[in-house]
């Protein structure tokens, strides 16, 4: 997912574990600049969004604290999207969930306890945000939660200088891409690509994006939706192509784990770690999202400084071509805020995170985007994430939402997850295939 699902999505870029920032200047004023705050002081925010990264978002409620008096604790888990819906279940639910999957949301509204979107909230999603993510926001047509940031998926990573010295260009095809891989791997007698799908209970989810690109640019938004519905099986025809098209790849001992092993350490490589091997050129390409620009802050290049993400850098992406030429689809994840509170000071924090004043405070501080389209894009921590976050804001874009997160958890974030992981260490894809469907049934 996912997502991001940053789940996943918006990953710990340094060490993972829980993070709880409390924001200090609790002043004596109110949303609309006068008065004492009315409702709870302090609003408790839970997510799956750790280290560096929940510091940040911590981070970009400092304006808010200081102008309205709420204080603002989020906290992260590693484990969230295991663990959320067992917590407001048991009445242990935060005051706001920041939900990196519309599944998982659909579980939550499931129990009951989740509130909808106040008018407020729900004006600014239809001023600042596609229809499309207002959709994904809601649950049999009740409009529950905002969007909150974004990524685009589907990008590949690689070294411009090592491209030069190989005399190899960005292939502009599927087929180009393949035959770009086997180019790589005869001149360096080394395997071109890295993969990690670890990532502690959500490990496979590296994987289920490769799926999702391939789908998407075999067969078409249409199949995709269909798909997503359940109306296009995991056992047709249509997903069969798109595992035997990454199989080609991943599966392929000659063309994987460059920096890290066989085929089978892919499962045991976290996500995360593949941007080392890029930024240090063991490993020439990557398939990861838009957001793991921001693991290249913490790692270092074959010179030992920090790599420089560009053009004419360290490193850089290409969004993964399509089947024909000149085609152009892109899958999107991102998180959606959830009110368990009725509290007006919550709902005054989730109104704010649904403004362009969120986004941009958090686009600032780098390492992310945002779809939202009063948010300024040159606020973007490098000339790649402006890149990325007008392609999200553009409605032109073909864009699709992770599938993996718009499924039921018991698929999305259940049984295709696991199958990921089965197919990786030598599955039959038609066993596989049978077990991720066999996901509906729980």
């Amino acid at each position: 997912m996912r997502t991001t699902q940053w789940r996943r999505i918006m990953a710990p870029i340094a060490v993972a574990g829980v993070a709880a920032m409390a924001l200090a200047g609790c002043a004596e004023s109110s949303g609309d600049g006068g008065g004492e705050a009315s409702g709870t002081t302090t609003v408790q925010i839970a997510g799956g969004i750790t280290g560096s990264e929940a510091d940040l978002l911590s981070q970009s409620f400092d304006k808010f604290t200081k102008d309205t008096g709420i204080k603002v604790v989020y906290t992260g888990d590693k484990g969230f999207e295991g663990n959320i819906v067992t917590k407001v279940t048991g009445g242990s639910a935060p005051d706001i969930a920041i939900v990196p999957q519309p599944g998982l949301l659909k579980s939550l509204v499931g129990t009951g306890e989740v509130k909808e979107a106040t008018d407020a909230v729900s004006s600014n999603v239809d001023k600042y945000w596609s229809k499309d993510w207002k959709t994904y926001g809601s649950v049999d047509d009740t409009f529950y939660a905002a969007p909150m940031l974004g990524n685009v998926k589907g990008y590949v990573w690689y070294s411009p200088a090592q491209f030069k010295e190989w005399g190899v260009e960005i292939p502009k095809t599927w087929d180009d891409l393949l035959a770009l891989t086997k180019t790589i791997q005869e001149k360096t007698g080394k395997a071109p690509w890295c993969a990690g799908f670890a990532s502690g209970d959500a490990s496979g989810w590296p994987g289920t994006d490769w799926i999702e690109d391939l789908v998407l640019r075999q067969s078409g938004p249409e199949v995709y939706d269909q798909w997503v519905a359940n109306e296009v099986k995991f056992t047709d025809a249509p997903i069969k192509d798109a595992f035997d098209a990454v199989g080609k790849i991943l599966l392929d001992p000659n063309y994987v784990n460059a920096g890290f092993g066989d085929v089978k350490t892919i499962n045991s490589t976290a996500f995360a770690d593949v941007a080392a091997k890029v930024a240090d050129g063991t490993c020439a390409m990557t398939h990861q999202a838009s957001f793991l620009s921001a693991n290249f802050l913490t790692v270092k290049n074959a010179a030992g400084e920090t790599p420089k993400v560009a053009p004419d850098g360290d490193v850089y992406a290409f969004i993964l071509p399509g089947i024909k030429e000149g085609e152009s689809s892109v899958e999107v994840g991102g998180e959606f805020v959830t009110r368990f509170s009725d509290d007006p000071n919550v709902e005054k924090v989730v109104e704010y995170m649904s403004t362009p004043e969120f986004a941009d405070a958090r686009v600032k501080l780098g390492g992310v985007v945002s779809a939202n389209n009063g948010a300024d894009a040159s606020l973007a921590s490098s000339q790649f994430l402006t890149d990325a976050m007008k392609v999200l804001q553009d409605p032109k874009t073909v864009a699709r939402f992770d599938a993996s997160d718009l499924m039921p958890a018991t698929v999305g974030s259940g049984s295709f997850w696991k199958g990921m992981v089965s197919w990786i260490d030598g599955k039959s894809t038609d066993e596989v295939l049978s077990e991720i469907q066999a996901g509906y049934q729980n």
